[in-house]
């Protein structure tokens, strides 16, 4: 493991790296919850918007991060003969070359630092977005002089102007440009289009793009150039612009609206004596109040209020870093955890798009990602993330499918970003998973009992049928046969989503395949695939489900009446589990009878009849998959292709295995702890790469498999098809934890931190990628799923801080290897709305299994002596009443 692209320099995460601009595939993301979004490369590539349809810097790909010469860019002019680019985005002059490059970045600002004896100048060039909200990126530069004469010099900013949606970067590229309305202003430029160009119906604009910049002493720039076509000339590029390399003043405007917008300004020369340093403020920003931007500019236009600004946004992002903290004495992972708890921030902000691996995206959070968040929402500001819960339910349909996509605003559910009627079938199994973890830290059981709508649209039977009486001014609300909206609770939301499935199978009584499973490249086998690893999930479902309706102590619960046609053992006519055509008789009458509405009424079921139907779908599937899915190779069957073929095992001597399988099964508790041992045991052996340490999830099955999937025309070891995908690595390690094999779950998620910051083969910044690919390359970063799995498991799991219906409870499983730089580490979070940090000292330095429990204090008092236990629970009565308010709690733990 080597990490040569940066190093932490300080204790709040911040990193240096003097190599990141050979990378030509860096990016760094800033934002706030405005929002406004951007990706800088460094060299200050990339791109600015604050939706699909609002760019301010042309939207960029991976690919396209470091080939397009659109830039953001601040220009030096000394002469003719020395010319430089403080970002380093220039033509070959024979001066950019010598320059000594530098970057250091934090939560969430970058700097870029260039220094170049030729031109005798050092630039520094600070970006971030204010925490404070305002739509608006800022760069602050300084130039000062290292030489010991005095420098004459003329400076000009560089912002080209895209102005529009992304669809027009290609689509419309030139009609678009003719919308442009540009207005000069003293500082600056503005750029409002006439319409925002859609041929299905074109609109009247509301959003303006603003570039300005200001000079020490608010000096304005003396000259702007408001088009691309008057600052680059007519025979050269925004690398090397004539404006600049042959030092031309604007001409008159006659001919500015229509055209490719500039934000270039050129400042007045300036001269620097020996060590002396100049700094100048570029504001770019997005928004649909004209009026807001002289305030803006009002608000950013001096050193002393940027300073102030980037001191406050440093410290809101720290802050959010800092909700779960860990101090191992391993400082490069305690820092690089810092980050990755940020990732969950991220992606509720930018969604799964709008950074350049994400190529531009349209915007919105899958389903999935929606409740995957919520786990570390939950973990974080459980107040914030119980009426978030509550409102994702509103997302479900009632045939237990969902809308795939929710927008920026949360009630705003979309059917499906592509407007193609599918259904990912692992869909029903998440909303459980994030509510139970909700419940289980909270005890706030009354959540199953709030009410929340379903979602509606032409989709039925699981997007099997289009309803063609269904119209859009109908509204996307479920409503009752009297045309009245309906509303269910989160649990009858719950049972629905899972009852459904229960009934919703293939030829070998596994729950149907469908679109896809969590695995999205296996979607080409809707007809007769099916997914085991799943279905092992279902059966934990129901489980859960039976368990929580325990916890809530209630004698009858009221749902829907339809839905005691999918409760087998409250009808008169029960159905036998064993015959598939019977499961899908009950499912279509349950279709039938919701397809155009519900009858609204509600009946009461009794709870401990609702109980036992419940275990005794969980108890039938279960012996079907323990039965039936375990192969003599020594692990699970995953998966059904469409040709009805089961996928995994020795195929013609090529061994076909899935971690996907594998993880599900013993994070859902289908695998006994035997067998537990035994998959990771051949997930070691099969799956795992020897060279990279990670591993992949799945082995190569050395051909296409158009019968299963997409997934397996990639090429292996790229995204879908064997990948090191870190989101199924960390549930891995998490059911492995949960099964108590600390030791095995340990060399799992250290593999994802491992591979992470092996920066000669991941060539990344720190944070978890979605995945690696075979070369160890870490792909898609920030945006990802893993991280809130990663934290989960690292907190509940392996510092075992967690919550068992509103208690605490501590149940460490730490491993010798943790202790190795000290006896003692720690892990700081919330609990009911208290601050904690519970610190673990080991004097002897023994791993789980060998050490218990021996005492516990509270604030410096002993509250628990000479005990040997693995676990220790305090009530949460009793924790609030030891805790100090407003301060951080100290729970020390002496193992031995």
């Amino acid at each position: 493991m080597a990490n040569t692209l940066w190093k932490f320099i300080d204790d709040k995460a911040t990193f240096r790296s003097t190599d990141a601009n050979r990378i030509n595939t860096l990016y760094f993301p800033l934002c706030n919850t405005a929002p406004i979004m951007s990706s800088l490369s460094p060299d200050l590539h990339g791109d600015l918007k604050t939706g699909f349809h609002s760019f301010l810097l042309e939207p960029v790909s991976r690919l396209g991060l470091n080939n397009s010469k659109s830039s953001r860019n601040f220009w030096i002019y000394v002469n003719p003969q020395k010319i430089w680019s403080a970002t380093g985005v220039s033509k070959d002059t024979g001066i950019q070359k010598e320059d000594k490059f530098s970057l250091e970045a934090g939560l969430l600002w970058q700097k870029i630092t260039r220094q170049n004896k030729k031109i005798g100048l050092k630039s520094e060039i600070t970006s971030f977005i204010p925490a404070s909200g305002e739509p608006v990126e800022i760069m602050h530069i300084r130039i000062a002089n290292i030489t010991q004469k005095k420098i004459k010099y003329v400076a000009t900013a560089a912002i080209p102007v895209f102005g529009r949606s992304a669809n027009n970067l290609h689509d419309h590229r030139h009609v678009t440009s003719l919308l442009q309305r540009i207005k000069k202003g003293r500082f600056g430029v503005m750029v409002k289009p006439a319409l925002s160009f859609d041929e299905t119906g074109h609109k009247k604009n509301l959003t303006s793009y603003f570039v300005f910049g200001v000079a020490r002493k608010n000096s304005p720039p003396e000259y702007i150039y408001s088009t691309q076509e008057a600052f680059v000339g007519e025979s050269s590029d925004l690398e090397a612009p004539e404006a600049v390399f042959r030092n031309l003043k604007p001409e008159k405007d006659a001919h500015v609206q229509g055209k490719e917008a500039m934000g270039a300004l050129r400042f007045k020369m300036q001269t620097l004596k020996a060590k002396e340093s100049a700094s100048y403020i570029v504001l770019m920003g997005i928004t649909k109040n004209e009026a807001e931007i002289e305030r803006i500019f009002a608000r950013f236009n001096t050193e002393e209020k940027i300073e102030k600004s980037l001191e406050a946004t440093k410290i809101y992002w720290q802050k959010k870093s800092g909700q779960i903290s860990v101090d191992t004495k391993d400082i490069n992972f305690d820092h690089w955890f810092k980050w990755v708890n940020i990732q969950p921030v991220l992606r509720k902000i930018f969604g799964c798009s709008f950074l350049p691996d994400f190529d531009y995206g349209k915007g919105g959070r899958g389903w999935r990602d929606l409740w995957q968040d919520c786990l570390a929402l939950t973990l974080n500001d459980p107040k914030e993330a119980g009426p978030l819960l509550v409102n994702n339910f509103s997302g479900v349909r009632i045939d237990g499918s969902n809308a795939t996509i929710i927008g920026p605003n949360l009630s705003e559910f979309i059917a499906d970003r592509n407007d193609i009627p599918r259904v990912w079938m692992d869909h029903g199994v998440w909303p459980l998973i994030a509510t139970y973890l909700y419940i289980r830290q909270t005890g706030d059981l009354k959540i199953l009992l709030e009410e929340s709508g379903y979602f509606r649209d032409r989709q039925l039977f699981r997007s099997q049928k289009i309803d063609s009486e269904w119209k859009p001014e109908y509204g996307t609300e479920l409503k009752t046969h009297n045309n009245a909206p309906y509303k269910g609770s989160v649990l009858e939301h719950l049972l629905i989503e899972n009852l459904v499935q229960f009934f919703n199978v293939g030829p070998h009584n596994f729950i149907r395949l469908e679109g896809a499973d969590w695995n999205d490249g296996l979607d080409m086998a809707e007809k007769y695939g099916e997914s085991v690893a799943f279905s092992c999930m279902y059966a934990r479902n129901l489980l859960v489900i039976a368990e929580l309706l325990e916890k809530l102590g209630q004698d009858k619960i009221m749902l829907l009446k339809e839905t005691l046609l999918l409760l087998n053992t409250l009808r008169e006519t029960q159905s036998n589990y064993s015959d598939i055509n019977a499961k899908l008789r009950t499912l279509d009458k349950y279709f039938q009878n919701t397809k155009h509405g519900v009858s609204g009424i509600k009946a009461a079921i009794p709870t401990k009849e609702l109980i036992r139907d419940l275990k005794e779908k969980a108890l039938w599937l279960s012996e079907h998959i323990r039965k039936n899915e375990w192969l003599k190779e020594g692990f699970f069957n995953g998966y059904y292709n469409n040709d009805k073929q089961r996928v995994e095992g020795n195929r013609g001597g090529i061994m076909r295995m899935t971690l996907t399988a594998s993880a599900l099964a013993v994070m859902s508790g289908m695998a006994t702890k035997e067998q537990a041992k035994t998959l990771f045991h051949n997930a070691s052996k099969y799956l795992k790469d020897k060279g990279l340490g990670g591993f992949h999830l799945n082995t190569d099955f050395k051909e296409e498999q158009l019968n299963l999937g997409r997934a397996f025309s990639f090429v292996y070891g790229d995204k879908e098809n064997g990948a090191v995908f870190n989101h199924m690595c960390a549930l891995f390690a998490y059911g492995l934890y949960k099964h108590g094999l600390a030791k095995e779950g340990y060399e799992v998620i250290s593999s994802i931190y491992n591979m992470s910051v092996d920066t000669e083969k991941s060539k990344i910044y720190p944070c978890l990628p979605e995945y690696f690919n075979a070369e160890g390359r870490g792909m898609y970063s920030y945006l990802t799923g893993s991280a809130s799995w990663f934290i989960l498991t690292v907190l509940i799991e392996v510092f075992g801080v967690r919550g068992e219906y509103g208690d605490l409870v501590i149940e460490p499983k730490l491993n010798t290897e943790q202790f190795k730089n000290k006896n003692a580490i720690s892990i700081t979070a919330n609990f009911a709305e208290r601050r904690i940090k519970v610190r673990y000292v080991n004097p002897r330095k023994k791993g789980f299994g060998s050490y218990a429990i021996r005492r516990v204090s509270f604030n410096g008092k002993d509250i628990a002596e000479n005990i040997k236990q693995p676990r220790f629970t305090l009530s949460r009565s009793y924790f609030i009443s030891l805790c100090l308010p407003d301060k951080l709690n100290i729970i020390e733990v002496l193992l031995d």
